[in-house]
């Protein structure tokens, strides 16, 4: 974890400001812990994490984009144009586990669509603690709400005063806790104009510095000296910085006069200052300046403690150390304070340590953890042997901070084996833990991202979840036709499970009754087991079982079954973790099922529009060989076809953009043009704008490459017409082979006023005509000329067809240059060829 969530503002400062005063607004209405505001962005479809309000923005990272299809609730808030509350845990485990698998602790949150009539501008989200029910949260929706519908009024102003479309590009910017914020008697704000060299504060900021405005000379020099005078030319430095677009990534952590610690905060406005268009060197600058409050009586007490105490505010900046912790964090307090715990002590903050800050940060149970602090640079400065290399960490939630407590650890936790003490800079759970917290969802989530049929989605489980949790077996039905069938089994002894093979859902066995009920069942043993199904078959006299239904957003999808070879209990936590993976797993099997069912559609579809047979003529000779992709939805939008155009012959090859059942029908749709476009003879650049302006008016949202040759096999002129299309080969019967630099057009579907050239050139007997899609001659990081000359020598050496004695047929041919591709398990694109040839007359 490096760096801070706080960078130069990317959009103008009354946008800052305003999106600032909402969220921190919206904790308190709603008695939120946390907030924030998500706005549209320029690229389509994806909304950024604009203002985070009480929490450090590095350790919410993987939250700062969305998509708006993906299954989180700020997506489906913004997307749908609905408020979506979730009040506990439970209530997100089951609607959003994949969010609830990357934060698994106990808080409620809240989304609220930002909308001005039909602009869509973001969502407003709080973070709070649980409840029981969403009665319970009646009144800070209704809150939100009228601060959701006001935020969208000043959005809508903003576009409408003449400020360009209101969205969010950069990092989000993250302020400290509402908590904090609401001191006004200790926080002032002001302003710092560059251009007039002026600074204006307001009332608050007179008060908390003792500057009456009749005696402020109102410079920044002045300014600074007031501030921080030990500390001066650290203020005029963040200021000139700030105006320059590139304020300070954190908050600065200065001494007043007497030594009382206050707090500024700065950011840039200098958009606002700019006429449209135009980006000015320096700007003006808005901050705000913080007194945290007297606390000189509690860090005298804690100083004298013998462990070590440090606390974080919810920005995740020290804010105090004692002299234990500075000692065991090795470094000075003047190192830490002021500083984010990442930064300050990077060892410390691995994967775990961020998982563990988050749930101290979201839920209100103190977390214990311990981390290995690597060896001391200088021997000198090593810890005693009776120190040892683990220390102890215990975090307790506050509301406006976390007190840290820290100790030396004599040995790793009993919970963590030798072989599998964690590396330097990560955390082991400690004694009375759980095995579930050790193991982060989160990579679960991530591994199933890349599973896309059910088997691959049955063995990303197997991989990442029974290691994890200790199981040794695994079984996965899927529901089809209100019945269970075995989707995936591991660990079970052979046929054990064959008497299960589609049960009914009225069945009286765990399995079943886990998705029925919605419940997921735990046997801490084989005898608790029995004991609840005396019917039931067991395949263990020894053992623990969990049963976990796998439902879809509402939707029933089958039930995991996790066998364990001993017997064992299953704590709170571990169960809730086990729920909410038990979501991801369902979210992804449905995922799955969805694309092999379109997959089937879409393989049905292309077959049924290539060509069973191609047009035959006695003077020439043709093949085709179509191979789908082997990666994601396996068929595309290639194809091949050959025609009778009046006394002649049409030959065509096309390429529609991208996979799946729409190119295939789109395949299909400019197939059946062409065809009755070259049936009635049309010439070939006519024949190309016909399909172009055609594509156009279907908007199917895909551009298609296309050639098109009408040959006349009795004398073998062939005239051609290209749109985007890769360039044909030419083998003469001596074996010399060409790529034909043909002029063409652009790609079909893009201009309606594209024009296509056509190019006459002469077949004689014997010739090889190759026509050829991209998936042949295209690899991942290669040049695509390089694939052409590839092809271009191996048709070359294919040798000519059957006419010449002892030459190869044009079958033959075919399948030689598409020999490596048949062989080739990750074939990324479909691929097409059409070959043709004229006969020798005899």
């Amino acid at each position: 974890m490096t760096g801070s969530a706080e960078a130069p503002h990317p959009t103008p400062g009354r946008l800052t400001d305003l999106l600032i005063d909402s969220s921190t607004e919206a904790v308190n209405a709603a008695g939120g812990l946390a907030g924030g505001v998500y706005l549209r962005s320029r690229p389509p479809g994806l909304l950024r994490l604009a203002v985070l309000a009480g929490l450090p923005g590095p350790l919410f990272r993987p939250w700062w984009r969305l998509h708006v299809d993906s299954p989180f609730p700020a997506a489906d808030a913004h997307r749908l144009g609905v408020q979506v509350v979730l009040p506990n845990a439970t209530e997100t485990m089951r609607r959003y586990p994949q969010f609830a698998a990357g934060l698994p602790f106990q808080f409620g949150s809240l989304y609220v669509p930002v909308v001005a009539g039909p602009d869509r501008f973001g969502v407003l989200t709080v973070l709070r603690p649980s409840v029981a029910d969403a009665a319970e949260v009646l009144t800070a929706r209704e809150r939100m709400a009228a601060l959701a519908q006001d935020l969208g009024a000043a959005l809508r102003s903003l576009e409408g005063g003449g400020d360009e479309s209101v969205v969010w590009e950069g990092d989000p910017v993250c302020v400290r806790p509402s908590a904090a914020r609401s001191r006004v008697e200790r926080m002032g704000r002001f302003a710092w104009d560059p251009a007039t060299a002026a600074v204006t504060l307001d009332e608050g900021l007179h008060a908390l510095l003792g500057a009456p405005p009749a005696g402020f000379p109102g410079t920044c020099e002045a300014f600074a000296q007031a501030v921080s005078p030990s500390d001066a030319h650290r203020v005029l430095a963040a200021l000139r910085g700030t105006a320059a677009g590139r304020p300070p990534p954190l908050p600065l952590y200065l001494r007043a006069a007497d030594g009382a610690l206050r707090l500024m905060d700065l950011w840039s406005t200098y958009h606002d200052a700019a006429p449209s268009g135009v980006r000015p060197d320096t700007g003006p600058v808005k901050g705000i300046v913080l007194d945290p409050g007297p606390g000189a009586v509690a860090d005298a007490a804690a100083d004298q403690l013998p462990d070590g105490v440090f606390c974080l505010d919810r920005a995740g900046l020290v804010v105090y150390a004692n002299p234990p912790a500075a000692q065991l964090l090795r470094r000075s307090r003047p190192e830490l304070l002021g500083s984010a715990l990442w930064e300050a002590v990077p060892w410390i903050c691995g994967p775990d340590v961020e998982d563990h800050l988050r749930g101290a940060l979201l839920s209100p149970e103190p977390v214990h953890f311990h981390v290995r602090r690597p060896p001391a640079p200088d021997p000198e400065a090593a810890p005693r042997p009776s120190e040892g290399d683990w220390l102890s960490l215990s975090v307790h939630p506050g509301p406006d901070k976390l007190t840290c407590t820290i100790r030396p650890a004599s040995r790793v936790p009993d919970t963590a084996p030798a072989d599998l003490a964690p590396e330097v800079g990560t955390a082991a759970s400690g004694v009375a833990a759980a095995p579930a917290p050790a193991y982060r969802p989160i990579v679960l989530a991530i591994a199933l991202t890349e599973a896309v049929t059910a088997r691959q989605v049955s063995a990303v489980v197997m991989r990442e979840l029974l290691p994890a949790f200790g199981g040794g077996r695994l079984a996965i039905y899927l529901l089809q036709d209100r019945h269970l069938y075995l989707a995936w089994e591991a660990g079970f002894p052979s046929g054990f499970l064959a008497p299960f093979e589609g049960v009914g859902l009225d069945a009286h066995l765990p399995g079943v009754e886990t998705l029925t009920t919605g419940r997921p069942l735990f046997f801490d043993s084989m005898r608790q087991l029995a004991a609840a199904y005396p019917d039931i078959a067991l395949d263990a006299t020894e053992g623990a079982r969990a049963f976990l239904p796998l439902i879809a957003s509402g939707r029933p999808v089958g039930s995991c079954i996790l066998g364990f070879d001993r017997s064992r209990s299953f704590d709170t936590e571990e169960r809730t973790v086990l729920t909410a993976l038990a979501g991801l797993i369902a979210h992804a099997l449905e995922k799955a099922q969805r694309y092999e069912n379109e997959a089937a559609l879409a393989r049905g579809l292309q077959q049924a529009l290539l060509p069973r047979r191609l047009s035959a003529h006695p003077r020439v000779e043709t093949v085709g060989r179509y191979l789908p992709g082997t990666q994601g939805m396996e068929v595309g939008g290639d194809w091949y076809d050959v025609v009778e155009a009046g006394d002649g012959l049409a030959l065509v090859i096309g390429d529609v953009q991208g996979h799946g059942v729409q190119a295939a029908a789109t395949m299909g749709q400019l197939r059946s043009v062409v065809r009755a476009f070259a049936l009635g003879d049309r010439p070939p650049d006519e024949v190309m704008s016909g399909t172009n302006h055609l594509l156009i008016d279907l908007d199917p949202g895909l551009f298609t490459s296309c050639c098109y040759l009408r040959l006349d096999p009795a004398t073998g002129l062939a005239r051609v017409a290209r749109a985007g299309h890769l360039p044909p080969l030419l083998r003469r019967p001596d074996g010399r082979t060409h790529a034909l630099d043909l002029p063409g057009g652009v790609v079909l579907g893009v201009d309606p006023r594209a024009r296509y050239p056509v190019t006459e050139l002469r077949m004689h007997p014997g010739d090889i005509l190759a026509l050829y899609t991209d998936g042949l001659v295209e690899r991942p990081g290669g040049d695509i000329d390089d694939g052409i000359t590839a092809l271009r020598v191996a048709l070359s050496r294919a040798g000519a067809p059957a006419a010449r004695p002892g030459g190869r047929s044009l079958a033959g041919v075919a399948d030689r240059l598409t020999a490596t591709a048949r062989h080739t398990v990750d074939r990324p694109d479909d691929i097409a060829l059409l070959l043709a040839t004229r006969r020798t007359e005899r």
